[in-house]
């Protein structure tokens, strides 16, 4: 399975290199809330937020718009989504964007475009 890892949460500054990259990957637009990485801070720490690929966005995903390709990455289908948002409800870790003037919601398709702009190497790409 390939995926977008967080391999050291620590050196993370949120310098938000990375959610500029993913939403300008995706939308032609350098908007942190648009990309498909969040970064929060929670009991005055930081946390970063990516896509596991678990296939909770697929299972609830009536349309069947939503299924992993050969790597494990689950992808959107844009001609079968329907938008009913379902999806962004079911991801456990809220990185499946749904931008309001956009046809289909996006999540991450682990093209590691976060992973090469981090200064601080905090994110990796994993193959399993």
């Amino acid at each position: 399975m390939k995926k977008v890892v967080v391999v050291d949460q620590e050196a993370c500054v949120a310098c938000l290199a990375c959610t500029m990259a993913c939403s300008e990957a995706f939308y032609k637009e350098q908007v942190p809330e648009l990309a498909c990485i969040r970064i929060e801070e929670e009991a005055g720490k930081l946390k970063t937020y990516v896509c596991v690929q678990c296939g909770k966005c697929a299972e609830v995903c009536e349309a069947g718009a939503i299924t992993a390709n050969k790597k494990g990455v689950y992808m959107i289908n844009k001609k079968l989504c329907v938008n009913c948002g379902k999806c962004v409800e079911a991801c456990p870790n809220g990185v499946i964007v749904k931008s309001p003037d956009k046809e289909v919601p996006s999540k991450c398709i682990a093209c590691g475009k976060c992973v090469e702009v981090c200064p601080q190497n905090v994110l990796a790409i994993e193959e399993a």
